[in-house]
């Protein structure tokens, strides 16, 4: 079974739901670490909750972001991590754990990215005065939020609702969506390094989510 490190900042929502998948046997993982760079964060408080082993750092206490990801690196390499979800984590991952996790590493963003990007996405759109928003999930590299898509689901905008009405409802997309896709990434990558081992093929992944 592989094993997931979750990196957050917040409330942990997004967390809550992965966890849940893991629990009820929908998600093939072990969830084997928290990484919060906000030691007041409330999804410490989850982690706890449900025995989850925490890293928690702040970034101050750190002379370069280098150092302080170095030292998440040996926190991952220590607990054998195999994948990397952001959920909610509020800093650009650079090169120390874009080159360690290379293609192991993934993100969820409240709209249909390209469509904005970084922060506050929601009331980015919201403002906007578009139809539809929605949520994605992508393969993290040096950018913001400029990763390689790989699933995608839309959320229509209702005319005249408020915004916290729309947050709700994306919010309830991240929590189906994100472990649906983590499975189909963790399970399909295991069967392809099975066929490579056994015959020495690779074919494709089907990274699409419908």
């Amino acid at each position: 079974m592989k094993r997931l490190a979750v990196f957050a900042s917040g409330s942990g929502t997004n967390f809550q739901a992965i966890v849940d998948a893991a629990k009820r046997g929908d998600l093939p993982a072990e969830i084997a670490l928290l990484v919060c760079d906000r030691p007041e964060a409330k999804v410490i408080e989850r982690a706890a909750r449900e025995n989850v082993p925490t890293f928690v750092f702040s970034p101050k206490d750190y002379p370069s972001k280098a150092a302080f990801e170095g030292e998440i690196l040996r926190e991952l390499k220590e607990r054998r991590i195999d994948w990397i979800a952001l959920a909610g984590y509020m800093r650009l991952i650079g090169p120390t754990l874009l080159s360690a996790y290379e293609g192991k590493i993934v993100n969820i963003h409240p709209s249909l990215l390209p469509a904005f990007p970084g922060k506050d996405a929601i009331g980015q759109a919201y403002r906007a005065g578009v139809r539809e928003t929605g949520v994605t999930v992508h393969y993290v590299d040096e950018g913001m939020d400029t990763g390689p898509v790989i699933a995608q689901r839309a959320v229509p905008v209702v005319p005249g609702e408020p915004i916290e009405a729309l947050e709700e409802r994306i919010h309830q997309v991240e929590h189906e969506l994100y472990p649906v896709v983590l499975r189909m990434l963790l399970t399909e990558k295991e069967q392809q390094e099975e066929r490579i081992e056994n015959d020495g093929s690779e074919t494709s992944i089907d990274q699409r989510v419908q």
